[in-house]
């Protein structure tokens, strides 16, 4: 595992790990809203690991990156797009493949936006919300809007309750304390100003050249049906998957398939780039 200090957008220092062999096809992994790199804990080791180099970052404001005074950095496009196009060519990443979960999935619309898809070998999203949906609204363990709260006992209650609420199975004592505490490292307020920036990346996907691949749960508590259905209707020629018995976080859920798929879409899609 080897760890990095990239300079993105406005000198905000991103803290990235990654593994495998340098010169392979490289992956980068993007973790959703109030979450960390470590979310991808069973994807940074094993076969994938050893067939690809995996890029994990720790977003703007959450683990070990840099965590600029909200709202500032955190509620328009250019900032997320710029401190991706900043770990691609610090890290000198060619074609990569940008995979991004949840809020991950928005990080991607940010940089194609600013920057377009020439520089990626192919996009994936897992459990991404990137359309809004007329009449559709987040249960409330999901929008978790007391993870917004200064309040600490406030936002913890709020946080399990979400933690929880991104998998269809209970998670192990030991994995939702790992979850949780990784949560509760993002500040309430870099957390508000993320996830009430109100985006649509209709215009965004409708310009995607490149290989596609869309991931859901199908006991989905977070990012509902509806959300993947649009998604599906906007991106016809995307590969779409659906995994039985998982909720919002199906690369923890059943790492197996997960992995299989990443490296068979992969392997496609760099295929397709060169």
């Amino acid at each position: 595992m080897r760890t990095h200090t990239v300079t993105g957008h406005g000198g905000v220092r991103l803290h990235v790990r990654d593994t495998g062999p340098e010169d392979a096809t490289a992956i980068m992994l993007i973790h959703g809203w109030s979450q960390h790199h470590l979310c991808w804990s069973k994807q940074m080791k094993g076969p994938l690991a050893e067939r690809f180099r995996l890029v994990a970052p720790d977003l703007r404001g959450h683990g070990a990156s840099d965590k600029p005074e909200p709202p500032v950095g955190y509620e328009t496009s250019e900032p997320w797009a710029g401190d991706v196009a900043a770990i691609i060519g610090t890290l000198g990443l060619r074609k990569p493949i940008l995979v991004g979960w949840s809020m991950g999935g928005w990080v991607i619309g940010d940089y194609l936006r600013h920057h377009g898809g020439g520089a990626l070998g192919g996009v994936a999203f897992v459990g991404s919300r990137l359309i809004p949906v007329p009449g559709v609204k987040l249960r409330p363990e999901a929008a978790a809007e007391g993870m917004y709260s200064e309040d600490q006992p406030t936002a913890l209650a709020a946080c399990i309750d979400f933690v929880k609420a991104c998998f269809a199975a209970p998670l192990s004592k030991r994995d939702l304390a790992l979850m949780v505490g990784f949560n509760m490292l993002v500040d309430p307020r870099v957390r508000h100003a993320c996830r009430t920036r109100g985006e649509d990346y209709s215009a965004e996907l409708a310009g995607i050249t490149v290989p596609v691949m869309l991931i859901q749960g199908a006991a989905e508590r977070v990012c509902l049906t509806p959300f993947f259905e649009a998604l599906t209707i906007a991106l016809p020629e995307a590969e779409a998957h659906v995994y039985p018995g998982c909720g919002h976080g199906p690369f923890w859920e059943n790492p197996e398939r997960f992995n299989a798929d990443l490296a068979a879409f992969a392997e496609r899609a760099f295929r397709t780039a060169t």
